[in-house]
């Protein structure tokens, strides 16, 4: 049912935790649906350089903020922006149908972290 990279990232997930003082902080998701994603962001010079998450969910929802952290770290806002869910479930080998909405959330997540890190700049 799931790709080994999904076991591999919700057994051994990669950036969890949080960020005293973010730069920029992103939650998606409702306790009704079962799955909530908070997204932690560290910029300097427009790049992130430090990422973490929080989810409370199932296996997908933490695989697919893992491997979602992942592939921004180092990466330009402009660049972490672009990131879809179809790229988050190419990344993992597949997510079965029903999880698909775990990789949608994890792309509102680091568009809500980015967000709030623009938001916060202006000011």
């Amino acid at each position: 049912m799931y790709s080994d990279k999904v076991m591999d990232h919700f057994s051994c997930p990669r950036n969890v935790g949080e960020i005293e003082n973010a730069d920029g902080v992103g939650e998606v998701g409702n306790a009704h649906c079962g799955d909530i994603m908070k997204i932690y962001l560290k910029i300097e010079e427009d790049v992130i350089t430090d990422v973490k998450f929080k989810t409370f969910g199932c296996g997908a929802a933490i695989a697919t903020s893992s491997i979602a952290t992942d592939m921004i770290k180092g990466k330009t806002v402009e660049e972490a922006l672009k990131i879809t869910n179809k790229a988050v479930v190419e990344a993992l080998d597949g997510l079965p149908a029903q999880k698909i909405h775990c990789s949608v959330l994890a792309e509102e997540a680091v568009k809500a972290a980015i967000e709030d890190y623009q938001k916060k700049k202006a000011q």
